[in-house]
C-alpha cells in the first residue's frame, strides 16, 4: 500500500477510535464488545451485534397511569456501518421499516454508510455535531500531546460537549430532523423504526429522552436510559483509548473520556436551553418540533399500552 494511502487510512481509523465508532481497526470480530455489556436495569433490551455496541429497544419503561412503553416499535443505536452479515440477519428479525441516520456528512465519509438489510429504508437526517468530528480529527491527526491538551484538556472537552446540546434546541434544521423522525414514528405504518448517530449517545440520546418524556415516562427513568450508554460503551471505549495510547497517536487518551461519555450536565445544557427558549419541554415538543395533539396522541397509541 502506498505510504500516502496508508497514512490516510491510519488517520481515519484513529478518528473512528476517538469518537467511539465501531471500526475494523479497533474491534476484533472474535471479541465483540456488545456481547459483554450488562443492561443497567432489567427493562433495557440490548440488541447484541458484532459491529455495533449501543443498539437497544426503547420499550419496557413505565409510563403515565401505570401503562408501559411497547417493545419492538422503536430502537436506538450507534453507527451501523460496520455490521456483519450475521448482524444484518439480526436486524431483519426486528422487522424494521426505516433506519434514520443523524450523522453529518463528515462522519459518514470517514466511518462509512449504513449496512442495512434489504427492505429497510435508510434516511439521512444530519443533526449538527457543532464540529465535534472535525475537532477530534484535528487533535488525533496532530499526534501532538501539547496540541491535544490545549484542545481537550482542562475541562475543555466537557465544555465543548455542553456547547453541542443546546443546538438540539436552537438549530432550526436540527429541530426539523428530530420532528420528522417523531412524525415517522407516529405515521409510518407497520414495522419498527430505528434511529442512530455515531456513538448512539448524544443526538440519539436526546431524541430518546424527548420521546420517552412525551410518552409519559418519568424524568428519572428517561435520564437512566440516557446514561445507560455509558454502560454499553464502557469496555469498548476503554479499548479504543488503549489502542490510541499504544499506537502513539495520543500520549493521554483519557482526554477523550468526556467526549465518549454522556453526562447529566450535558443533558442539562439542552434542558436549560429548552426552558430559555420555550419555557417547558412540552412547549419545545409542541412548538419547536411541531408535534401537535393528534401526533402526540398517535405516538402514545402506537407506543404505549
Amino acid at each position: 500500500m502506498p505510504a500516502t494511502k496508508r497514512a490516510v487510512l491510519t488517520r481515519r481509523r484513529a478518528l473512528g477510535a476517538a469518537l467511539g465508532t465501531v471500526t475494523a481497526a479497533a474491534l476484533s470480530p472474535a471479541a465483540p464488545a456488545a456481547a459483554s455489556a450488562a443492561p443497567p436495569n432489567r427493562h433495557i433490551r440490548q440488541v447484541p451485534l458484532q459491529g455495533a455496541v449501543n443498539v437497544r429497544d426503547i420499550g419496557g419503561y413505565r409510563a403515565a397511569g401505570g401503562s408501559r412503553v411497547r417493545y419492538g416499535q422503536v430502537y436506538r443505536a450507534d453507527a451501523l456501518s460496520k455490521l456483519t452479515d450475521a448482524d444484518l440477519t439480526t436486524l431483519e428479525n426486528l422487522r424494521l421499516r426505516q433506519a434514520v441516520d443523524f450523522r453529518v456528512p463528515l462522519e459518514v465519509r470517514y466511518d462509512g454508510t449504513d449496512r442495512l438489510p434489504a427492505g429497510i429504508t435508510g434516511v439521512a437526517r444530519p443533526v449538527t455535531d457543532n464540529g465535534l468530528y472535525a475537532r477530534i480529527l484535528t487533535a488525533i491527526a496532530s499526534r501532538d500531546p501539547v496540541q491535544q491538551e490545549e484542545m481537550l484538556g482542562g475541562g475543555r472537552a466537557a465544555a465543548f460537549m455542553r456547547s453541542v446540546y443546546p443546538m438540539f434546541v436552537t438549530g432550526a434544521d436540527n429541530r426539523a430532523r428530530f420532528a420528522a423522525t417523531l412524525h415517522d414514528i407516529a405515521y409510518g405504518g407497520r414495522g419498527a423504526l430505528l434511529y442512530h448517530c455515531t456513538s448512539g449517545k448524544d443526538r440519539t440520546g436526546w431524541t430518546t429522552y424527548v420521546l420517552l418524556r412525551l410518552l409519559g415516562v418519568s424524568q428519572r427513568a428517561a435520564v437512566e436510559d440516557y446514561l445507560a450508554s455509558n454502560t454499553f460503551r464502557a469496555a469498548y471505549d476503554a479499548k479504543l483509548r488503549e489502542s490510541l495510547g499504544q499506537s502513539g497517536a495520543m500520549q493521554d487518551p483519557d482526554l477523550l473520556i468526556p467526549l465518549q461519555e454522556v453526562r447529566t450536565d450535558y443533558l442539562t445544557a439542552a434542558l436549560d436551553q429548552v426552558r430559555t427558549d420555550y419555557g417547558s419541554l412540552h412547549r419545545y415538543v409542541a412548538e419547536g418540533l411541531g408535534v401537535d395533539r393528534r401526533t402526540a396522541a398517535l405516538l402514545r397509541a402506537r407506543l404505549v399500552y
